[in-house]
């Protein structure tokens, strides 16, 4: 299994734009895409235009396959638009330890 961090800043204003492109994306990634398993937004508590995506996908060419879909060259083109330059930072790891609160 894979994660995928991804942590960027967004354009003063932009934020709403942003989170309605974010919002678009998680729902296709986990809809239309089998080897997605999670997809998780978060804001920062102290700085609301720091934005982190978490998300798990099942093997590397799930991950292969969610950056060739269309949602994601659209998606491509919302950070374009709308996140700081410079900001962006993606983490692809191997998941060695997972712990959940199943309650």
């Amino acid at each position: 299994m894979l994660s995928l961090t991804v942590s960027f800043q967004v354009v003063p204003g932009h934020l709403d734009l942003l989170v309605e492109a974010i919002r678009t994306q998680a729902e296709r990634s986990i809809t239309k895409e089998p080897g997605c398993l999670y997809f998780d937004v978060g804001q920062d508590t102290a700085d609301d235009h720091h934005v982190t995506l978490y998300e798990l996908y099942a093997d590397d060419a799930a991950v292969e396959a969610h950056r060739s879909t269309p949602h994601f060259k659209v998606w491509r083109e919302a950070l374009a638009e709308h996140v700081v330059p410079g900001s962006l930072a993606v983490t692809v790891a191997r998941r060695l330890i997972h712990h959940a609160d199943e309650g």
